[in-house]
């Protein structure tokens, strides 16, 4: 469905992808061809995630070459194909390869994974006038700058604690205290900052915010402290291997507390499979979920999509994978709208848009990032080892388990 070759390139829609019956009476020859071009951490310190993303991106496009037969616009009938390089989660290689690209005449941009890779590429993306949709990075920084030509399937890092503020106050015994521990990254820092001021606003008592360096290795004084003034939630704003890395910590050092709460990291199936039995009770943050109940004009549900998932690729389906499928959704429903390629006009039916997907309801704000409320978070909650969606309630596949279980009694 899609091919990576040695220089890191993933090309989707073009050659070995088309070789099944493009379908509608037309040779995939004959069509025009849109291009979506970026770049993905396919190696690197984010690739985990990163190649989350560009599976979603590639089966999306796989799904509306070869079972759509590509997609009309304006009365004219396209093949999708997709032009994503390595950038190897190195901001500066990032900015060469869409600075590239640009040179080349693409038009439309797929986001890598990463505020810090994120952030310096759409301002190269933005000079030129071309748009970006992208769910791959949620720092403040790249929606308070004015730009118009970019859009997040994330609200910004500092509006995305709210509805978790909301979710620890509904647990019973209600929590009264609670820890941040963060890192120092364009993503992390600002997150901290907003979680800070929603659990205030909540009646939450935040006992503790660790500011930890951008690597960290080892956090034992954080765990002292911690086990001192024995919060009853622990919220990690931190990556993956961060995530993984203080998890890891917490249970060396018996470091206890009623609730874990992680925004990246248990996510990930090698994240579980790591932590084996201690990855039971902890949260984190999850905004979809292929049981809940989302249409969408192609794939005509979550579960459908995840189905069609599974049938192409091997690696474990995760939120990020409906997120990167969505972004070509969307990409194609504004161009639809607008009956228009022109990279203006498809940035003014982004701006516009306000549909469902297969990832659930999609509107931006004016600045472009998601809207907080209709794309805000849930929180999903490993349970025998499997995510399940726990907050909110509409969308709820499990009852939570809190308290966790301590660390030590577990079998």
């Amino acid at each position: 469905m899609s091919s990576i070759g040695r220089r890191g390139v993933i090309a989707a829609g073009a050659g070995a992808a088309l070789a099944a019956p493009f379908g509608r009476g037309v040779r995939a020859a004959d069509m025009p061809t849109i291009t979506f071009g970026g770049s993905v951490p396919l190696s690197g310190a984010a690739a985990e995630t990163g190649l989350n993303v560009s599976n979603g991106y590639a089966v999306a496009v796989k799904f509306l070459n070869e079972e759509k037969g590509g997609v009309e616009i304006g009365g004219t009938r396209y093949r999708l194909a997709l032009r994503l390089f390595d950038d190897a989660s190195d901001p500066s290689r990032a900015v060469t390869l869409i600075q590239r690209q640009i040179d080349d005449g693409v038009d439309f941009f797929l986001g890598s994974f990463g505020s810090n890779i994120v952030l310096p590429t759409v301002a190269i993306t933005e000079s030129a006038e071309k748009p970006m949709v992208q769910a791959g990075g949620g720092s403040d920084q790249i929606f308070n700058q004015g730009y118009r030509y970019v859009f997040g399937f994330f609200p910004r890092a500092s509006r995305q604690f709210v509805s978790t503020a909301a979710w620890i106050t509904s647990l019973t015994p209600a929590p009264k205290t609670i820890s941040i521990i963060s890192t120092n990254d364009a993503f992390s820092k600002p997150l901290a900052a907003g979680a800070i001021g929603d659990c205030n606003r909540a009646g939450l008592q935040v006992l503790d915010h660790f500011a930890l360096p951008a690597q960290i290795t080892d956090v034992s004084g954080v765990m002292a402290s911690i086990r001192a003034r024995t919060p009853d939630v622990v919220v990690c704003t931190t990556h993956d291997q961060d995530s993984l890395l203080l998890t890891r910590q917490m249970v060396a050092t018996g470091t206890g507390v009623k609730m874990l709460y992680q925004d990246l990291g248990p996510q990930l199936a090698s994240y579980r499979t790591a932590l084996g039995k201690y990855a039971d009770g902890i949260s984190f943050q999850q905004y979809w979920d292929p049981r809940v109940r989302f249409s969408d004009a192609f794939f005509g549900s979550a579960a459908s999509f995840a189905a069609y998932y599974a049938k192409n690729i091997t690696r474990p389906i995760a939120y990020h994978c409906a997120a990167g499928a969505a972004c070509i959704v969307t990409y194609v429903r504004a161009m639809q709208a607008a009956g228009s390629t022109k990279p203006g006009a498809v940035r003014d039916a982004l701006a516009a848009i306000d549909i469902e997907t297969l990832y659930g309801r999609v509107k931006f704000t004016a600045d472009g990032d998601g809207d907080p409320v209709i794309m805000g978070p849930g929180v999903g909650q490993v349970q025998h080892g499997s995510m399940e969606f726990v907050f909110p309630p509409s969308g709820r596949t499990a009852a939570v388990i809190y308290p966790m279980v301590p660390w030590d009694q577990r079998g």
